[in-house]
């Protein structure tokens, strides 16, 4: 391995971090000015990182710990999701479910770990209601492919014992005050985050439970790793950290670094949120104060009524692009916002006064065999990285996971993330860019009316 790695480039989120500008009076931290020695460095405040950080909290007494963060707690990736939190299988539309229950049973169980930890930490640092919230999500399927998936979904749920609710086009209409969908399927075991909420409770939270022992430092990008005697020293631009220690927990960008070079596929996906509904639209709209769906064709629409702080609003997530650079114009996301519309008009023509506030993209990491970036990856550098789109309950895992091989401790999480192959190296960038774009426009158009 190289003793020093220089990061070829930074990353870049465009558009507002919606969840997060929707919030008042968050904490504000330092940038890295000088330099600092730890035990741990952490890199990355999303969901990895500060489950690591939680989780290092936890099993440490003396251990100094510091996380730096490129841009600012919240506003990155983990505060851009659409805020489910699953514990069930969601490879919707995959084909088959056969000879896939063991191996569900044990992921099911494991995303309950992270389900927990969230739970816990809610309650530990008296989060908002809405920050996390146990109230299930919907399968919506608005044509006939959407209801046969539903069906063998629920098949395959029935084989693991596991609990769900079919629902009607008229409780759809009931729940959501929208026609649209033909019928659902209610999972009651999701949990429903406002994203960027959660995680700035938890980050303030855990900085609050352990004054003495943990630093985080905001708009400090890790630019170089070296070696440094038995420690690695890690510049930011205006500053750098000391560690015997470094948990990885940047998904994609890791491959910034030349960590799992040329495995790792960078995703875009792109969302809008309506502006707060007024009570004249809220009327003509109906249904209930908040619901989550889910669209049975992965490449759907997703979709969630919130309430809470800032206001009643709706939120729409759809369309995908694959882009190895890692960065999309605002361009690019103005001109998806037009399809978000459109997805939007088509669910709730009730609504057709409501304008939108925020668009952006976020930013997600998958490997061609779908399994995780985590590992050693040098000597006392773990990855806690590549979260295949299920950032939430697998970034949680893997930081927690991270934590527990770098401390030896025999984790059921550590054996599950050992267990799986490598990331796949990718073909060569023409053909990669190519034909992942030409299939993402395909599974598009496949999933028509759902889209």
């Amino acid at each position: 391995m190289s003793n020093t790695r220089v990061a070829k480039r930074l990353p870049r989120d465009p558009g507002p971090p919606a969840w997060r500008s929707i919030i008042p009076d968050q904490p504000r931290y330092p940038k890295l000015e000088n330099k600092i020695i730890t035990d741990w460095l952490i890199v990355g405040g999303g969901f990895a990182g500060l489950s690591a950080a939680r989780r290092l909290c936890q099993i440490t007494n003396t251990d100094k710990i510091a996380l730096i963060e490129a841009s600012e707690i919240a506003a990155g990736p983990a505060g851009r999701n659409s805020g489910f939190m699953i514990d069930l299988p969601h490879e919707l539309g995959s084909g088959s479910y056969q000879d896939k229950i063991e191996v569900d049973q044990k992921h099911i169980k494991l995303n309950r770990q992270a389900l927990q930890f969230a739970k816990d930490a809610a309650e530990e640092y008296s989060m908002p209601t809405e920050a996390v919230e146990p109230s299930g999500r919907i399968n919506g399927a608005v044509n006939t492919d959407g209801e046969k998936h539903n069906k063998e979904y629920a098949q395959h749920l029935d084989q693991l014992g596991e609990q769900y609710k079919n629902l009607s086009s008229f409780e759809m209409e009931k729940i959501t005050g929208s026609t649209f969908y033909k019928s659902g399927l209610f999972l009651p075991g999701c949990l429903m985050l406002q994203p960027a909420l959660y995680i700035s409770k938890l980050a303030n939270g855990i900085l609050q439970s352990n004054e003495n022992k943990f630093s985080i430092y905001e708009h400090s990008p890790a630019i170089e790793i070296k070696k440094n005697n038995d420690s690695w020293e890690i510049k930011t631009p205006t500053g750098s950290v000391i560690a015997k220690k470094i948990i990885m927990a940047v998904n994609g960008h890791a491959e910034s670094f030349g960590f799992f070079e040329k495995r790792l596929m960078h995703v875009f996906t792109y969302a809008s949120m309506t502006k707060k509904l007024t009570k004249d639209q809220l009327t003509k709209l109906g249904g209930e104060k908040k619901w989550g769906i889910t669209p049975s064709n992965p490449m759907g629409s997703t979709v969630r009524k919130i309430t809470g702080i800032n206001g009643d609003r709706i939120v729409i997530r759809n369309r995908w692009t694959f882009d190895p650079s890692m960065e999309v114009s605002e361009q690019r996301v103005s001109k998806f916002g037009n399809d978000q519309d459109k997805s939007f008009n088509d669910r709730f023509p009730m609504l057709s006064d409501v304008e939108m506030e925020y668009r952006w993209a976020g930013r997600l990491c998958l490997s061609l065999n779908s399994v995780p970036a985590f590992g050693e990856v040098d000597k006392n550098i773990f990855s806690a990285c590549c979260q295949n789109g299920i950032g939430t309950a697998k970034g949680t895992l893997a930081g927690i996971g991270a934590v527990d091989l770098a401390t030896n401790t025999d984790s059921a999480i550590v054996n599950d993330m050992k267990s799986y192959d490598a990331p796949k190296k990718l073909p060569p960038k023409p053909i990669s860019y190519l034909g992942a774009n030409a299939i993402i426009k395909w599974r598009e158009l496949k999933a028509g009316k759902e889209l």
